[in-house]
């Protein structure tokens, strides 16, 4: 059974055929409802709260012609002492597909190990690879243009990331740009420099640990096509909000860091944005900021992934 539980559970060869696919969805949004998830209920167990989350996969289910159920954790047993693999074995019984949201990235790893249906990560602590594979589409949108090569745009272009360099988001962006040719520059204090846990990931999959981490935003930020950023405090880290922003204030997206990278570079942020924290209104503001075009796209390229998903589960 094919899950998407990283970003790189998707080969490279496979990039291709996974983007066109996300823009013809976009160029077709509209014009009827799909039938490739005709049939068939996709659950959604979700422990985090989301917006962009649950909406772009609940109204993608259904675009593709597909029921989607939503489950928080206190919906099922699995909140009140079902084992994983127990609960995946039950819902295979019942759904075609399986999207969750949680904070440890190891669960995922149990449930999609005892599930007989595809399992799709829709953000853990560790990793938020369907925001990374929007993301790169989003950029490659710009780039490669109409008709262009999407995933080919990509290749030597630089991002520079701010802030929590050892969280999902930096993680992500290591193993994504690294499948598509692209240098990553991650800029953060020392205590929040990238994690064991991806370094020994990539270790495990034989890939180059190709990124620098430096202590120095500006020299991060430098020549980048990309500045990106994200809250300096997520979901279960609320009691260190206070301790991370008196650390991370230096590497805030301010419109003087901005103008370091280059004069057409994009701004990401994968939302929600807190103005005058890790960013500045005015970068949020900026023509060439494109969090919302980000925001739309993961629609479009979760719809990609579970066709995909859906097709080799078929097979």
């Amino acid at each position: 059974m094919k899950h998407f539980l990283k970003e790189t559970d998707f080969a490279a060869q496979e990039l291709p055929d996974v983007f066109a696919l996300a823009r013809d969805f976009k160029a077709k949004r509209g014009q009827g409802t799909s039938t490739i998830l005709a049939g068939q209920t996709w659950a959604m167990l979700f422990s985090k709260s989301s917006t962009r989350t649950r909406v772009s996969f609940e109204v993608g289910i259904h675009e593709l012609g597909g029921n989607p159920l939503f489950l928080n954790r206190n919906d099922i047993q699995l909140g009140r002492g079902e084992s994983i693999e127990d609960t995946a074995r039950v819902l295979s019984r019942f759904v075609h597909g399986l999207i969750v949201r949680t904070y440890d990235h190891s669960d995922i790893v149990r449930l999609a190990a005892a599930a007989s249906v595809p399992v799709v990560n829709a953000l853990t602590d560790f990793l938020h690879p369907c925001q990374i594979y929007s993301d790169l589409f989003t950029a490659a949108e710009r780039w490669a243009g109409p008709g262009g090569d999407l995933v080919g745009s990509l290749k030597g272009r630089k991002i520079a990331y701010l802030g929590d360099t050892s969280f999902n988001m930096a993680n992500s962006w290591i193993l994504g740009a690294g499948m598509v040719g692209m240098q990553v520059s991650l800029a953060g204090p020392a205590e929040y420099e990238p994690s064991a846990e991806i370094k020994a990931q990539l270790a495990a999959e034989k890939r180059p640990a190709d990124f620098r981490f430096l202590t120095d935003p500006f020299e991060a930020v430098r020549g980048a096509d990309i500045v990106y950023t994200d809250v300096w405090a997520s979901m279960g880290q609320e009691e260190e909000a206070e301790e991370r922003i008196a650390l991370m204030r230096p590497y805030a997206a301010t419109a003087k860091l901005f103008a370091t990278a280059k004069p057409d570079a994009l701004f990401m942020h994968c939302l929600p944005a807190h103005p005058g924290e890790e960013v500045e209104q005015a970068v949020l503001d900026n023509p060439r900021s494109i969090i919302f075009d980000q925001a739309e796209n993961r629609l479009h390229m979760q719809k990609a992934i579970m066709a995909t998903l859906a097709k080799h589960a078929k097979t």
